[in-house]
């Protein structure tokens, strides 16, 4: 099946350890992609695996709104980018809140909120002059349940999904969605291939959360709005 074909899709922290699963799913369903990312060769390594799906990569700088808004005008000056899958993450925790360095605080605010709210705001009339427009973030259960040596992870989460509801929002009238989905952990196949006997537990294959980024780009998914999709059962919602 091909639910994307004829779309563009735009993937930023495309050659992280979620991207390589994201791009090849993408890729087979028909997608022509567009990655960003924070370094060329890691891009290229990324590009020589899926060459015939990938359109073009970049990298640009996140954090710099005004970047990525020049770069959003680029990228969409003679084609509309139909889907964005924000996969920008990263974890640190594992202390106690009260001894847990500022510092943690705010690389996770600016790697995890500030990311979201530069890409969001580029890409909403973008994604709304669409008539597929998708826009998509991973999430942490924590965002729901927070705990003490977890609590600027689930904070930084908790916020970013606040920034895509809240974009979901702003798409009601329109064709366009904005979604999170919410994950306990992220299990790559480089993790299972370094550990193949290892028991995952709860941890979600990235094959299954690309899985979801394409069907929620898909038509089958254009009613699919401001939702929390959990890929997981139990617990927090």
């Amino acid at each position: 099946m091909t639910p994307l074909v004829g779309r563009r899709v735009l993937v930023t922290g495309a050659a992280g350890g979620l991207g390589p699963s994201v791009v090849a799913a993408a890729g087979a369903a028909g997608a022509r992609l567009v990655l960003v990312d924070v370094a060329q060769d890691r891009l290229d390594a990324l590009a020589a695996d899926f060459s015939d799906s990938i359109e073009s990569t970049h990298v640009v700088d996140l954090l710099d709104d005004d970047a990525v808004g020049s770069f959003a005008a680029n990228v969409t000056a003679s084609a509309p980018i139909d889907a964005v899958w924000h996969l920008v993450g990263g974890w640190r925790g594992g202390t106690p809140l009260h001894e847990q360095p500022l510092e943690d605080w705010e690389w996770l605010h600016n790697l995890l909120v500030r990311t979201t709210v530069h890409v969001a705001r580029a890409f909403t009339e973008p994604l709304a002059a669409s008539e597929h427009g998708r826009f998509a973030i991973i999430s942490a259960k924590e965002a729901q349940a927070p705990t003490s040596k977890n609590a600027a992870y689930a904070t930084a989460k908790a916020a970013s999904e606040a920034v895509v509801l809240a974009l979901a929002n702003g798409f009601k009238g329109t064709a366009a969605t904005a979604n999170v989905v919410v994950v306990p952990a992220i299990l790559t196949p480089a993790m299972r291939d370094k550990n193949p006997d290892k028991d995952w537990g709860v941890f979600v294959p990235a094959e299954e959360i690309a899985d979801a980024l394409v069907y929620l780009s898909s038509d089958a998914g254009a009613k699919i709005n401001g939702q929390r999709i959990r890929l997981y059962s139990g617990g927090p919602s």
